[in-house]
């Protein structure tokens, strides 16, 4: 990956799109675990790719990209969930349509919706850790957090989940 950032940090749109096709599944995942809808989603990750491209110079180690591209996403995420919070009352909640799903697609939505019962900050710890695989030694360079704060996240919303649960 780090040959790849050297690359399009010198102008290669080809080595961008490479990284960028390496991280996609991570930003989709990330993205719906902090988002509703599909249109949210896609302006969130437009919005990263764009401001990836236009500042990857900025990015000083190679290897720190997944972790550099992760926490931009965030970042327009929280923005986008800030301006849908704004101007649309929460009233409305989305309901999935279960029929026809495999067992791994009826699991992915059931992550999602447990990840959209539990506070902003939480979701976002739960789906880089659970969903990602991030250490919390990673997450907590992610989002500029003490490392045990991540960690009593954890535990909070995992108590959180289980008594939804049971």
């Amino acid at each position: 990956m780090d040959i790849l950032v050297k690359k399009a940090q010198r102008g290669d749109a080809e080595a961008f799109i490479a990284l960028i096709e390496e991280c996609k599944m991570t930003l989709r995942r990330v993205a719906y675990g902090y988002l509703a809808n599909d249109e949210d989603v896609a302006d969130a990750i437009q919005d990263t790719i764009l401001a990836a491209y236009e500042h990857i110079n900025t990015l000083k180690r190679g290897e720190h990209f997944k972790t550099w591209i992760v926490r931009i996403l965030i970042n327009n995420c929280t923005k986008v969930w800030r301006q849908k919070k704004r101007n649309i009352s929460l009233e409305k909640e989305e309901h999935f349509e279960y029929d026809g799903r495999t067992d791994v697609q009826q699991s992915n939505v059931e992550f999602r919706e447990l990840l959209m019962s539990l506070p902003e900050d939480s979701r976002t710890i739960f789906q880089l850790y659970y969903g990602e695989q991030f250490t919390t030694k990673e997450i907590a360079a992610i989002l500029d957090m003490n490392e045990n704060t991540i960690k009593s996240k954890l535990h909070r919303g995992k108590e959180q989940l289980r008594e939804q649960l049971s």
